[in-house]
């Protein structure tokens, strides 16, 4: 029925009783889930809660988030309801230099949680993207406020064709996963990455002793790949992205040098003839 002018029926609402029965639990990640109708920011509205002293587990999750942010400031948009948009608000006991891991965290249990509910190939683009193919079906952003983490995720659930922002985006009804559904989708990425995290923080950061490393370089559309990277300053860097460091940052060998990136924005190079 997703032809339907009804679109408040094609896409139910989530409920924030029954996600918080399912996953605010003694002992575990999440604290408090909050589903709101409407928001600017969802990683505003935590990054507030953090300076206020809210604990660590706190997510809010929006229906309709109208001033959403991408990486690079770029602005993010969908219809009400049509995808997931959520933030969680994350204090981590690991050292500052292993946190650079966080987001690539967060979209590889994101990923693996779409790959076993959907039945979608998703892959990541370093550092903060999950694609099906070469079209962006998610995105995930980190900041930092003070000792706290705040990453908020954007999925595509529901976008049809003409209400994709881009062209080079996706949406999972238009990639025909095996689930749609927001609730299922949400529950299942919230409890992957808990898990993620427990492994993570239990190696107190180190990549290589949870097997995060390992696991992210597995599921990487970008290492083995020829990139072009927009880096701060209108400076670009072409060459071939060799693998992701101890500490997260990629590393990219242009013309027999490797350079090491903690931030930029990549674009995959298709080869000659493709």
């Amino acid at each position: 029925m997703l032809d339907s002018p009804f679109t408040d029926l094609d896409r139910p609402p989530l409920s924030q009783a029954a996600l918080s029965r399912a996953l605010v639990r003694p002992g575990g990640l999440w604290s408090d889930i909050t589903v709101v109708a409407r928001t600017g920011s969802t990683n505003a509205d935590l990054a507030q809660a953090a300076r206020d002293g809210v604990r660590q587990g706190a997510v809010i999750v929006a229906e309709n988030q109208f001033a959403g942010r991408g990486r690079l400031g770029r602005a993010w948009s969908a219809p009400p309801r049509s995808g997931l948009t959520f933030s969680m608000l994350l204090r981590p006991d690991p050292p500052p230099a292993r946190q650079g891991w966080l987001p690539l965290l967060v979209g590889l249990a994101a990923a693996s949680a779409v790959r076993k509910v959907a039945e979608v190939e998703v892959r990541l683009k370093w550092p903060n993207d999950l694609l099906v193919g070469e079209r962006k079906l998610a995105g995930v952003l980190a900041e930092r406020i003070d000792s706290a983490v705040i990453v908020g995720v954007g999925l595509n659930v529901s976008v049809r064709a003409e209400e994709l922002p881009v062209g080079t985006a996706t949406s999972l009804v238009l990639e025909k996963a095996a689930c749609a559904d927001r609730d299922t989708l949400l529950r299942a990425m919230l409890r992957e990455i808990e898990t993620h995290y427990r492994e993570w923080s239990e190696a107190d950061g180190d990549p290589e002793g949870c097997g995060l490393r390992a696991a992210y370089l597995a599921a990487s559309a970008t290492v083995g790949r020829r990139v072009r990277v927009e880096l701060p300053g209108e400076r670009v860097l072409t060459g071939t992205a060799t693998g992701v460091d101890h500490a997260g940052h990629l590393l990219v060998d242009a013309k027999g040098q490797e350079h090491t990136l903690s931030v930029g924005d990549v674009v995959h190079v298709r080869p000659q003839g493709a």
